[in-house]
């Protein structure tokens, strides 16, 4: 793991198209921005373990109706959860 110090508004470079952003420290909360191309997905950790979480639930249940339902149902949760 990488660990570098940046002050407000300062940069990391990843590769030639992502940027990070230092944007504000407030206690012990720090805002990020982050410019990536469109095709590259970011997600919060919590929102990318609850996307895999779901995407495994949906494929052991699919072979069944209610599997079926519970892959609607997930769906509908983690549309709940990316609107957030």
């Amino acid at each position: 793991m990488l660990i570098l110090s940046r002050k407000i508004d300062e940069k990391i470079k990843i590769g030639d198209d992502i940027t990070i952003t230092l944007i504000d420290v407030h206690g012990d909360q720090v805002k990020i921005g982050v410019e990536a191309p469109k095709n590259i997905k970011v997600f919060r950790q919590e929102v990318f373990d609850a996307i895999q979480s779901e995407n495994k639930a949906a494929v052991v249940s699919s072979d069944s109706k209610q599997g079926a339902k519970s892959a609607i149902d997930a769906v509908s949760a983690l549309s709940k959860l990316l609107k957030k």
